[in-house]
């Protein structure tokens, strides 16, 4: 049986048969609106701005090129020992040592940013979370990585492990506190799906990024992330800066009970990352309005099931579907369900199975996951062999006739 990326309708209309690849525009749907062009610039060469709860993007500029993080990779570090902490791996009054390695490397020896733990001292590991993401201390990072896996260049495997399972599919992590190194490299649209994972899945956890300063061993030290200073309700996450890296930030902020979420990369100066990050987030709260296109529970689609009791099974997301759209229009919005199929009987309820994909013309705003709303028995034998001559005769077809 091949495997083939189908495409539908979101209305609604049944996957055509024989795995065609077919793209259908979203008339009809009850959006309501229509995209528009960006008005805004920046002055900084990538960016991305994400509203939380519907995760549509509101603006990118080159989202997708590999950069070097720098300090924001301690976000990665960060949730790795927060799902370690959620499984019951860790505690946050266990101790971790801060290795010769770590102080020599990530403290005050180093020169870089550190909590100025004291070598061979045992610290709490929620001392060591403040160090790491309000200090955005080097050594701290390295004593949780160390904590945790043993080594710093173990846990970095187990940051990029963690990246692919959160479908982080093109950052990779060499380390755990930023250093500049040509293989640790991500992206700006990775980064705020990642930022946004965290703030949602560890919200006990998350407010450490907000907190305003932090003393350890008698140096109190002011939180690194300009924008809590400012006037528009950021509450947290990471700066960065490297000779290598320039000016980099992935914050968030709350106006109204909405969250916006920017990663923004390459600054020139710590100044024009601040102003280019507040300029960014007051345009993204003022010039955008919610609106639900699909309520819970809506099926949205369906997909082709090979071998089953039904030809096709409907599909559902997790709850409602919002995108934001701006308050004047002039373009059409498109959508596509996209998944491997046919899918292979018997499938399971609630099995996510495809991807819904909103475009505004070439540009992506939503993409969220799409789940089968019943069970697919496995059908009669008579049953499978007709799909399986149907699938056959859907190959020669391809194969033979489209690829002309």
């Amino acid at each position: 049986m091949k495997t083939t990326r189908l495409i539908a309708s979101l209305s609604g209309s049944r996957v055509p048969h024989f795995g065609l690849l077919v793209i259908l525009s979203l008339f009809g749907l009850p959006i309501g609106v229509a995209a528009f062009a960006q008005t805004i610039q920046t002055s900084v060469p990538h960016a991305i701005l994400i509203d939380s709860a519907s995760r549509s993007v509101l603006f990118e500029k080159d989202a997708d090129a590999l950069v070097i993080p720098a300090s924001t990779a301690k976000i990665m570090t960060a949730e790795i020992v927060f799902n370690e902490i959620a499984l019951g791996h860790l505690k946050l009054d266990d101790q971790f040592l801060v290795s010769e390695t770590a102080w020599r490397y990530g403290g005050a020896p180093a020169r870089g940013s550190a909590m100025f733990a004291a070598p061979n001292s045992q610290v709490r590991v929620e001392d060591l979370i403040r160090g790491l993401v309000i200090d955005s201390g080097n050594d701290a990072a390295i004593a949780l990585a160390e904590g945790v896996a043993g080594s710093e260049g173990a846990f970095a495997t187990r940051m990029t492990k963690r990246a692919r399972e959160l479908g982080l599919e093109h950052s990779t992590f060499t380390n755990a506190w930023g250093r500049g190194d040509p293989e640790q490299k991500v992206s700006p649209r990775e980064m705020v799906a990642l930022a946004n994972h965290v703030i949602q899945t560890y919200p006990e956890f998350y407010k450490y990024f907000g907190e305003k300063e932090f003393t350890w061993n008698k140096i109190k030290q002011t939180n690194r992330n300009p924008l809590l200073t400012m006037d528009f309700g950021a509450d947290g996450l990471k700066t960065g800066n490297i000779d290598e890296s320039g000016y980099g930030l992935v914050g968030s902020a709350v106006q109204n009970g909405q969250r916006l979420i920017l990663a923004l990369y390459g600054a020139s100066s710590s100044k024009e990352r601040a102003d280019e990050a507040r300029k960014i987030f007051l345009w993204g709260f003022r010039s955008f309005d919610s609106r639900t296109i699909f309520q819970a529970g809506d099926t949205i689609g369906s997909a082709k099931v090979y071998g089953g009791t039904s030809t096709s099974v409907p599909l559902v997301a997790d709850g409602e579907v919002k995108i934001l759209v701006p308050r004047s229009a002039t373009e059409k919005l498109n959508g596509r369900i996209v998944y491997t199929g046919p899918l292979i009987a018997p499938i399971e309820a609630g099995k996510e199975v495809a991807r819904l994909k909103i475009f505004r013309g070439q540009e992506q705003i939503l993409d969220l996951p799409l789940k089968t709303a019943t069970a697919i028995e496995e059908g009669t034998l008579p049953r499978r062999a007709m799909d399986a001559g149907i699938e056959y005769a859907a190959g020669v077809i391809h194969k033979y006739v489209l690829k002309r």
